[in-house]
């Protein structure tokens, strides 16, 4: 008799889960795991354990944590019986999904690596948990865009929560993919600004999305070939992957990696040993660079990619205004 309940019950969550019931009972399994509460997703994965997007820090153990991304891996206390898995299957169709309801729409633009989240076709439902018809997830909702699966899936299987850089920042153009930004503190940086991506390690780039990954996912220390068309003439390099220090919830101005963090209004929100010695202090404001006024981080990454052997940075402290010099 106990037997014959088991197999029910079994039975019972299966079908309550299965592809067939549609987004109706993706949302009855949002619900009965809790993957949202208190506004934050909060999503039961295998081996005991949550990811959590969320900007406060969780009163839970914690695995490992994704500055970038605002991600958490957490162990569940209450283990969760029928644990959301990362679609690694076709795509077959998705929906943003809550406790309370679903919405069917596409991917409109890809994610293209920490800066860039994707877009979707219909509203937003913040937070949600974006599907397939099966519960599969297909990334997360938030504020800021989608996480699609493949950096969910990287920051799981990873042992660290951390990221590749050859020193470019991308964006599609006209079915290439164009070369947005070069960091001039990436040691022999070879890449400049238009340089068109035309082949990464043997493979034909398609799309900055695709070349993100690879480079983001990629280890420290691992050589790459890289195919550029500048103007009329096609060069090829050798690059090391090298540590990522900005991007996504972090400002990503190129300076992070010689120890400073801004906010979007270019306050300073963190400043490392290594850029004590220059006397800034947090809440200093950045208003120019090398005599040009600007207002984002943005204006500040094209700017200061034009340094040769120095920059000019002026900055702002209680209506004073003080100049330091970084090479």
């Amino acid at each position: 008799m106990f037997f014959r309940l088991f197999v029910f019950t079994s039975l019972f969550f299966i079908d309550l889960y299965a592809c067939k019931g549609g987004y109706t009972a993706c949302i009855a399994k949002v619900k009965d795991s809790h993957a949202i509460q208190n506004n934050t997703l909060q999503i039961p994965l295998k081996k005991k354990t949550r990811v959590l997007y969320t900007h406060t820090k969780p009163d839970a153990k914690i695995l490992k944590y994704d500055p970038f991304l605002s991600l958490y891996l957490i162990k569940d206390p209450k283990p969760f019986a029928y644990p959301f898995d990362i679609n690694l299957r076709l795509q077959v169709g998705t929906a943003m999904v809550t406790d309370k309801s679903s919405r069917k729409g596409e991917f409109i633009q890809n994610q293209i690596g920490l800066n860039t989240l994707a877009r979707y076709s219909k509203p937003s439902l913040i937070p949600s948990l974006l599907t397939n018809s099966c519960c599969s997830l297909e990334g997360v909702v938030t504020s800021h865009g989608i996480i699609q699966k493949e950096y969910l899936k990287h920051f799981t299987d990873t042992k660290k929560s951390q990221y590749g850089d050859i020193g470019i920042r991308v964006k599609n153009k006209r079915g290439s993919v164009i070369v947005t930004a070069s960091d001039p503190f990436f040691k022999n940086n070879p890449f400049k600004t238009d340089d068109r991506i035309v082949v990464f390690d043997g493979r034909e780039v398609k799309a900055a999305s695709s070349l993100m990954r690879m480079i983001l996912f990629s280890k420290r220390g691992v050589q790459h070939t890289v195919k550029v068309k500048r103007d009329n003439q096609y060069l090829t390099y050798t690059v090391t992957t090298k540590k990522r220090y900005g991007g996504g919830e972090l400002s990503d101005t190129f300076l992070e990696s010689q120890g400073v963090f801004f906010d979007k209004a270019l306050n300073l929100v963190k400043i490392e040993k290594k850029f004590k010695g220059y006397g800034i202090k947090k809440g200093d404001r950045l208003i120019q660079i090398n005599g040009v006024k600007i207002k984002n981080q943005k204006e500040l990454r094209r700017y200061i990619q034009k340094a040769k052997d120095y920059s000019s940075l002026l900055f702002e402290r209680n209506n004073f205004q003080f100049f330091i010099n970084i090479k």
